[in-house]
Order: structure tokens, then sequence, then C-alpha cells
């Protein structure tokens, strides 16, 4: 059986970011319950997952834990 042959060409440094590029993904916010996992849909702004987190208090008293979903875009890029 023939081994495959590797090599190192070069050692680069990678680093990794939030990716504020033009095209990055928006960073998105979203409310989890606790309790029994249902959740909003992720959302630009902040206030319309807390509204469903407080409706969805509403309409299930016992549910008052709730989990902030942030999602943000990250990347990763070689140093020079």
């Amino acid at each position: 059986m023939i081994q495959p042959v590797t090599a190192v060409v070069a050692l680069k440094e990678w680093t990794l970011q939030p990716d504020r590029e033009p095209d990055a993904e928006l960073i998105t916010y979203a409310m989890q319950c606790a309790v029994c996992g249902e959740h909003s849909g992720g959302d630009e702004d902040w206030a319309d997952p807390q509204r469903w987190a407080l409706s969805h208090s509403g309409r299930n008293p016992a549910h008052h834990s709730y989990r902030e979903i942030i999602t943000r875009p990250w990347r990763t890029w070689m140093k020079p």
C-alpha cells in the first residue's frame, strides 16, 4: 500500500474575529424558553424576541426562565 506524502509548506498563524465585512451575515437575537425549549424567531432587533418571551410567559405562567441566543458571524484569516 502506498502511503500519502504530506509536507508543511509554511507555518502560518490564524486569527478569529467577528465578521464585519459588508457581505457578512446579520447579527440576530432570539429567546428560548428554558422550561419547554420553545423559542422565538431570530431577529435583527432584540425587542421582538423579548416581546415573544413576555407573551410566552403570559400563555404559560410557570415558564419564567429564558436563554438569550445571539447569532454573530465570525471569520478566520491568516496573518501575513
